[in-house]
């Protein structure tokens, strides 16, 4: 921009000589010097509000070089512009009040693609973003693992999924987009041209533990909603049925969350046709999933703490507002947001919400701020939350040997 406008000024220059070379008076040719530095300003000026976003953002860009040019003139000691410059970005993300967003610096973003780099315990991968191409490219692949088994080899980048292209994805949307594929067979295709067969239909049992109580109860925990938690968790609860379980507690305690298609086969399986959830985006687009008519009708009792996330705390509010669940244990945190990792030009990059869930009735969990139980219980030993291996049959009915207080409370709800 300031070189234009120099090329501008030197071009009048040069025009004002000409014309007082002809003998046009000099009122005429300051008045013409006038009208054109008028128009010069005007030009750069609003080439330079739209360079910025506008008046809004143009005056909060000049009041950041006003602050910098003020430090520094007049700060006593040499200044770290870069470390400045993050701290302005990181307070300009602090200043949305959302606890889940957050700025990366360039050092802190590229620690947190090796930390996050999508490590597949069932695909067996792991896979940074390549900016050359657009793709991801692999970075690791396990022993014996479903990527190995198909041929997988590290360096490869991978450019589509089932022939969905991954151009314009971030690495989260990856990740969501791959683990939508586990139990299944799916495509990966490369940036040579090449074409992969991957099968992943192993089911992860790790992400449910179960058993029948003593008191007749169906004990389901489930530690994450990944993929193949939905069905494992249903085929737990039928297994348990068939050995004659009378009621179900659900353990959500210390459950982050996962893909919400996973709540939703489960949550489908319990209630009767109607809306589950809803998800809504930044344009107000909404997103909604809804249930089947089929439905499991029995004393049901739902444990949830402040370590129950997103789609585990959206879980236990849908049932807890169908009335098909008691919610027991602590109040949640709210944290039913999505979030994303964006990059920035610079190598930097933001942790920004971006989605929403919402309830059937459309209460988002985030603004509520989370979900009470309708009896809130605090277990006093935290180490005891559900690690509990076995329990016997007490007097009253309920399990006898246990310091899990929230799970024995719910037991002597249900019994």
């Amino acid at each position: 921009m300031k070189v234009i406008f120099l090329r501008i000024l030197a071009k009048l220059y040069l025009s004002v000589k000409k014309l007082m070379k002809t003998g046009v008076p000099l009122i005429a040719v300051l008045i013409l010097c006038v009208l054109v530095w008028a128009v010069t300003y005007f030009v750069t000026h609003n080439s330079m509000l739209k360079k910025v976003g506008g008046e809004e953002d143009f005056a909060e860009a000049m009041r950041y070089i006003e602050v910098k040019d003020v430090i520094d003139e007049r700060y006593i000691d040499p200044v770290n512009r870069d470390g400045m410059a993050d701290s302005a970005a990181a307070a300009m993300v602090a200043g949305l009040g959302d606890p889940w967003s957050y700025f990366l610096t360039e050092d802190e973003y590229r620690a947190y693609q090796l930390s996050t780099a999508n490590d597949y315990a069932d695909i067996g991968m792991s896979i940074v973003k390549d900016d050359a191409t657009g793709g991801f490219q692999v970075i690791s692949v396990y022993p014996d693992s479903p990527a190995a088994r198909a041929g997988v080899t590290n360096g490869m980048i991978i450019v589509a999924v089932d022939g969905e292209s991954l151009y314009g994805y971030t690495t989260d949307a990856v990740r969501t987009l791959i683990r939508s594929k586990l139990n299944t067979t799916f495509i990966l295709d490369f940036s040579n041209g090449s074409r992969i067969e991957v099968d992943c239909t192993t089911v992860n049992a790790d992400s449910v533990t179960f058993r029948l109580e003593k008191t007749g109860a169906a004990y389901i925990q489930i530690h994450n909603f990944e993929a193949g938690s939905g069905q494992a968790a249903v085929d737990a609860i039928e297994y348990l049925l068939s050995q004659g379980a009378v009621s179900l507690v659900i353990d959500l305690r210390n459950n982050p969350g996962g893909l919400s298609s996973e709540a939703a086969i489960l949550l489908d399986y319990l209630l009767p046709a109607g809306r589950l959830f809803s998800v809504v985006d930044k344009k107000g687009t909404v997103t909604v999933t809804e249930s089947d008519s089929f439905n499991l009708q029995m004393p049901t009792c739902v444990l949830i703490n402040s370590g129950t996330f997103r789609e585990a705390e959206l879980f236990a509010a849908v049932l807890k507002e169908w009335g098909w669940a008691t919610l027991m244990g602590e109040p949640t945190t709210g944290n039913t947001r999505t979030q994303e990792t964006i990059a920035l030009s610079d190598g930097s990059a933001i942790r920004l919400s971006t989605k929403s869930y919402l309830t059937p009735s459309g209460v988002d969990l985030c603004a509520a701020g989370g979900v009470v139980p309708d009896f809130i219980v605090f277990n006093s030993d935290e180490s005891a939350t559900g690690t509990t291996q076995g329990t016997t049959g007490g007097e009253d009915g309920t399990a006898s040997i246990s310091n899990d207080e929230q799970l024995m409370a719910a037991l002597r709800l249900l019994s």
